[in-house]
């Protein structure tokens, strides 16, 4: 109390703005939630989404196979609703059946405006899945043959979305594709709830082609890609360059108020 007296009203007010700076260069930076809320995963778009930009053969095929996910995970969600003793499967197959109806139109809303003639049954892979949730011999063979098929499939489609993402040409499939994405993180993450994924049965990444990052072409010339966790700064990680640069602030706001004391 006495030290916090013997301060001026200058020394205060430095005090003061020292203690936001360090609030705002210290704290942690969270994850942007979806728009809307609530349990459809539709993040918001900034996109013209008016079909403007080349169709290729690999957009056609994107937006078919998100017509084909809809067509079989549907039903299998519901039959999850009926099959399942697991109160935590009912409710996962309750969201993805009701999320899948949602994505389902935005699918069908891009096909349209396309021209992309869409599939109204399953694929013979897809059928099978079906057939083996169907003939489940209980409830608790049902959980794990619907689990694991879902997650594997989902798991599968993530690369298709990434390539999408990243290189068609299209504005309405390309909002698609920012969308099925968050679908399919949501959909992996309610799956992986249940507690019952056989994580060892996932097919295994393939290895990488090289340790270090490639060489990035820039105006003619090659550089290397700095690594994900440097800010840009190769060798600097960026929480010592938070704590670097408090320390610069502290020191100069503590030189200011000796300053101030002499005068």
């Amino acid at each position: 109390m006495v030290a916090a007296r013997a301060l001026r009203p200058g020394s205060r007010w430095l005090v003061g703005i020292t203690a936001m700076a360090l609030a705002f260069l210290l704290a942690p930076v969270g994850p942007a939630r979806a728009a809307g809320g609530g349990d459809i995963p539709v993040p918001a778009t900034t996109f013209k989404d008016k079909g403007t930009g080349a169709v290729t053969a690999a957009d056609r095929d994107f937006v078919i196979k998100v017509r084909l996910a809809g067509l079989w995970e549907i039903p299998a969600s519901n039959m999850a609703i009926d099959k399942s003793d697991d109160p935590r499967v009912v409710n996962i197959g309750k969201s993805i059946s009701q999320q899948h109806v949602v994505l389902d139109q935005l699918d069908r809303d891009v096909a349209k405006k396309l021209g992309i003639d869409l599939p109204n049954q399953p694929n013979s892979d897809q059928q099978f899945w079906l057939s083996e949730m169907k003939n489940a011999a209980t409830p608790a063979a049902f959980d794990q043959i619907y689990i694991d098929r879902l997650r594997a499939a989902h798991g599968k489609i993530f690369p298709a979305i990434a390539t999408i993402r990243a290189s068609t040409r299209n504005d309405s499939v390309r909002q698609l594709a920012q969308q099925a994405n968050q679908f399919v993180m949501t959909h992996m993450t309610l799956l992986e709830s249940s507690g019952i994924v056989d994580y060892g049965s996932l097919p295994t990444a393939p290895a990488p082609a090289a340790a270090n990052a490639g060489p990035v072409p820039v105006d003619g010339q090659m550089i290397r890609a700095a690594s994900s966790n440097t800010g840009g700064i190769p060798g600097v990680n960026t929480t010592v360059i938070l704590i670097v640069l408090a320390a610069a602030l502290v020191a100069g706001v503590i030189t200011t108020m000796r300053i101030f004391r002499a005068r």
